[in-house]
């Protein structure tokens, strides 16, 4: 065939040159070979390459009511974690021919509010957001428009909407063993506020005392740190220069982690010497850092091809019920615990 690009090729001209039906095409374009021999579907991808036919993705959403795009609304983008997510809805979504528009909230339910009605204005397909929880009226919308909506990472109480997260009790839990294992006792956990809503702060937190208690250890209030990123540094240094001090710290993510490695920089404290360290989130730099950081990984590239996995098929009709998954953490044990013979 003579390669011929064309602004107005049709489906028909293709359907003609391809020797098979304009219906038969249209079933190509939209993935459904169930019924369609090889030969055909060959035939069919040779013409469409050699004539540079390109379909008419506008037209064709508005007759299939699918624009092949989805809104990935996310709380705080600056966490590996969330830009780890996202890449691997990209991935997953690339493969399904399905474009990803990406929005960051920075945790303000007006910003996110306003990414909702913008994304439902351009008609995507569904959502996977992370939820601030301050807009459920939205949440109720889009469930009452039968737009396709998964949430990850955080829980939304009383809404029926499919959510992956990690298992973040296992993950405490993980930590503390250790710590108990090496000898600790004064064990003290470090995260940012435990606002309504934030399942990942408030699990940790609950697994933390519920892990205590599983290992016959004697938890002090004031070894629970959750404050805001710019005062996580005072908050260690007033704990670590207490009476009986932990021995051991826990870091709630990566963004807590860096100020606790900031705070033993500006106060002369050395890991694991004058206490342990292990943090949830396995940093680019834990290997490289003196010494290395043990560390909690989340799985999250999982957990953004199953958010995916499940929004498509929500989008395709084939999944109705409510899922909440949680993916299991894998513990990296590195240099930052140190064993204690007995306590000091």
């Amino acid at each position: 065939m003579t390669k011929k690009h064309s602004s107005h090729l049709t489906m028909s001209d293709v359907a003609k040159k391809a020797n098979v039906s304009k219906s038969t095409v249209s079933q190509y374009l939209n993935g459904r070979y169930e019924f369609m021999s090889k030969k055909t579907r060959d035939m069919i991808q040779r013409v469409i390459e050699e004539t540079g036919y390109s379909p008419n993705v506008v037209a064709r959403s508005l007759k299939v009511k699918k624009t092949s795009t989805i809104g990935v609304i996310v709380a705080n983008i600056l966490h590996k974690f969330s830009t780890e997510i996202i890449r691997a809805i990209e991935d997953a979504c690339m493969e399904a021919d399905v474009h990803v528009i990406v929005c960051n909230a920075d945790d303000d339910p007006e910003k996110e509010r306003k990414y909702i009605k913008a994304l439902m204005a351009k008609q995507v397909d569904g959502f996977i957001v992370f939820p601030t929880g301050d807009n459920i009226d939205m949440y109720e919308l889009l469930e009452e428009r039968n737009i396709p909506l998964v949430f990850l990472d955080r829980i939304i109480p009383d809404l029926a909407v499919n959510t992956v997260l990690l298992d973040n009790f296992k993950a405490v839990d993980t930590a503390v063993q250790v710590f108990a294992q090496a000898g600790h006792t004064r064990i003290a956990i470090v995260t940012m506020p435990a606002t309504a809503y934030v399942t990942p702060r408030l699990e940790r937190i609950e697994g933390f005392r519920i892990s205590m208690e599983r290992y016959g250890l004697e938890m002090q209030e004031n070894h629970i740190i959750d404050q805001p990123l710019d005062r996580i540094q005072q908050e260690v240094t007033g704990m670590m220069s207490g009476p009986a001090p932990p021995t051991a710290v826990l870091a709630g993510n990566d963004l807590v982690l860096l100020e606790i490695l900031n705070e033993c920089k500006n106060s002369g404290r050395h890991i694991p010497e004058d206490f342990s360290l292990i943090s949830i989130d396995d940093v680019s730099y834990a290997n490289v850092y003196q010494p290395s950081l043990t560390t909690i990984k989340q799985p999250s590239a999982e957990i953004g091809e199953k958010g995916a996995e499940v929004l498509l098929q929500k989008i395709r009709g084939e999944i109705n019920d409510q899922q909440i998954v949680r993916m299991a953490p894998t513990l990296i044990a590195r240099e930052s615990v140190k064993e204690l013979i007995e306590e000091n």
